[in-house]
């Protein structure tokens, strides 16, 4: 990814004269160049046209577009929206009501972005700062694939089997970028995760997943138990990893069409999609050390598959 450099030059009184430097092929539109213009002046604290002293005095700033992956205030979030730029979900803070705001809700919604509304102590944490004007969108590193897709992908895969992945509720990016790397790398057509109390598909997630990301569908569903109905429906079994399960994981026919059900890093599979199951198995370790690392337990599971599928042949 190419980067920006702003060169930004103020003197008293006066507005803020903002040039460029540029890889003219990285822009899609000047709505996009003003997007990351807005941005920058927000998080230098800089506001375009005000009057006051000096700030900034012929600084050179250089922002590397691939590691923005929080946008902060009204207007950076409205020209993301606008230009059309991947955007994980977008938070406000409870109460804030204008037409300002209403007009960031509405275009996400006809991008079906999701929108959270939650107490502002909340963006604080998000944004890290309290200058956020009650708004704060998560970019993505990709636009999210849709469970069609990840179906898509595996219909389409000659001579295999449908191998899908579904998270309920992994929350760490790195833990989400490793799975997908490991997705990758065993075969899978697909991962499947949730739209709520998840991680989303951030540039943290791409570089933990050295580049897979871009490679692999990863869908986000409203409902994972609903999801995981839709896949029985077209002839998948699930698998669920639960360190309480008596089966072993080793214990199961992977040959047929197979999705692998992992919990989140605290909690596991919840209920409502352990229920959801045909089978549930564990991971056996021996010591004081009860279970592993979701990343590492996807890894473990996978292969198993690969191997009694390439046993098969």
């Amino acid at each position: 990814m190419p980067k920006l450099a702003f060169l930004l030059h103020r003197k008293p009184n006066q507005p803020v004269i903002a040039g460029t430097t540029r890889n003219t092929s990285f822009f899609e539109s000047q709505r996009e160049e003003r997007f990351l213009v807005a941005t920058l002046l927000e998080r230098t604290g800089i506001v375009r046209g005000a009057p006051g002293p000096p700030t900034v005095n012929c600084k050179l700033l250089t922002v590397n577009c691939a590691l923005m992956d929080k946008l902060t205030g009204i207007h950076a979030v409205k020209e993301a929206l606008e230009a059309q730029r991947p955007i994980d979900r977008i938070a406000i803070a409870k109460g804030r009501q204008d037409t300002r705001v209403e007009e960031i809700v509405q275009l996400a919604r006809k991008l079906s972005i999701p929108v959270r509304f939650e107490d502002r102590s909340q963006l604080d944490r998000l944004a890290n700062s309290k200058d956020h004007q009650g708004v704060v969108a998560i970019a993505a590193a990709r636009a999210a694939a849709s469970l069609e897709d990840v179906l898509a992908s595996a219909n389409q895969a000659r001579r295999q089997i449908g191998l899908i992945v579904l998270l309920d509720g992994v929350e760490d990016p790195h833990n989400l970028g490793a799975i997908v790397r490991t997705a990758l790398a065993a075969g899978a057509h697909g991962v499947v995760i949730p739209e709520r109390r998840a991680a989303g598909l951030t540039d943290t997630v791409a570089r933990s997943s050295a580049g897979a990301l871009a490679h692999l569908p990863v869908a986000k569903v409203t409902n994972l138990a609903r999801a995981m109905e839709e896949l029985k429906k077209a002839g998948y079994w699930l698998v669920g990893l639960d360190e309480r399960a008596d089966k072993v994981y080793t214990e199961i026919d992977y040959k047929p069409p197979v999705g692998i059900v992992f919990g989140s890093e605290g909690q596991g599979l919840h209920e409502l999609t352990r229920k959801r199951c045909d089978f549930v198995v564990s991971l056996p370790t021996t010591g004081p050390v009860k279970s592993l690392n979701v990343s590492v337990a996807t890894g473990v599971v996978l292969f198993e598959a690969i191997r009694q599928r390439n046993a098969k042949r």
